[in-house]
């Protein structure tokens, strides 16, 4: 059973709904600053949910069968379509993921729902460091499924900022064991606003590290796993280039595999 449940600040429910595979949720509301939109599933269930019309899709993995989104306001709005969540009728949905397309091939990391802090939910991407703390600069904005990189600040040119540490990491979460073969590294290219890292490397949870160098360019820039399980990746030992520019920055982090489906 898939359920969607919306809760104010102070809990009280707002509109729910639920069905065995495919739940659809119609609701007439202007979003208050404490919404929070609920979903329940089995737990381990793969969900492919919808929050609004001008936000991509998102697939979600709940080892809990739960997930809580709250409503984003004020400055956390930045990093999303201006539009979103405008006017009184929103419709959200979730679609339970089949067995046959948990195992496809496909982008793991990308989940345009993910949020910044504690999550129940993945997956999901922190960083040691985000520019000022800003949210269009926040490490979750790497895996919201868009590859705008000729500007920086508000969308859909939000980016991952690392404030000029020089020891600045990143975390791609999964959470549970997945297989992976390659991903994809889409820097910002606001040049010459923008300088760029030369190398990098990539950690796993299984203690495995891969170095590998990066080039000036706007153009995704492929990385091979070898073929791998791993629960978790690290972006670390990122070398910036001799450009008079501080500010490198990563738009998009794509990691291609499949999850294991007994």
């Amino acid at each position: 059973m898939v359920q969607i449940r919306i809760v104010d600040r102070d809990n009280a429910v707002l509109g729910e709904t639920e069905h065995p595979s495919e739940a659809g949720l119609c609701l007439d509301h202007v979003w208050q600053e404490g919404d929070c939109i609920l979903f329940f599933a089995p737990a381990g269930s793969h969900l492919r949910i919808g929050i609004d019309a001008s936000m991509l899709q998102g697939e979600v993995y709940l080892p809990s069968g739960e997930m809580a989104w709250r409503v984003p306001f004020g400055e956390q709005r930045l990093a999303y379509s201006p539009s979103l969540f405008d006017g009184k009728r929103h419709i959200i949905t979730a679609h339970a993921m089949g067995k046959d397309e948990a195992a496809l091939r496909r982008d793991l990391a990308r989940n345009p729902l993910d949020l910044r802090g504690d999550t129940n939910y993945y997956p999901h991407c922190t960083a040691n460091v985000e520019t000022r703390n800003e949210s269009v600069f926040a490490a979750r904005n790497v895996i919201d499924g868009l590859r705008f990189n000729t500007s920086h600040g508000e969308w859909p040119f939000e980016s991952w900022g690392i404030g000029a540490r020089e020891d600045a990491w990143c975390l791609l979460d999964f959470g549970r064991e997945v297989f992976v073969d390659s991903m994809a590294l889409t820097l910002r290219a606001d040049f010459p606003h923008d300088a760029y890292w030369v190398s990098a490397c990539v950690v796993s949870s299984n203690g495995k590290e891969i170095m590998f160098d990066l080039e000036k360019t706007k153009e995704r820039q492929w990385i091979h796993l070898g073929g791998q399980n791993v629960r978790w990746l690290r972006l670390d030992k990122m070398l910036k280039s001799n450009d008079p520019s501080a500010f490198p920055s990563l738009r998009a982090w794509e990691v291609y595999g499949f999850d294991h489906c007994e």
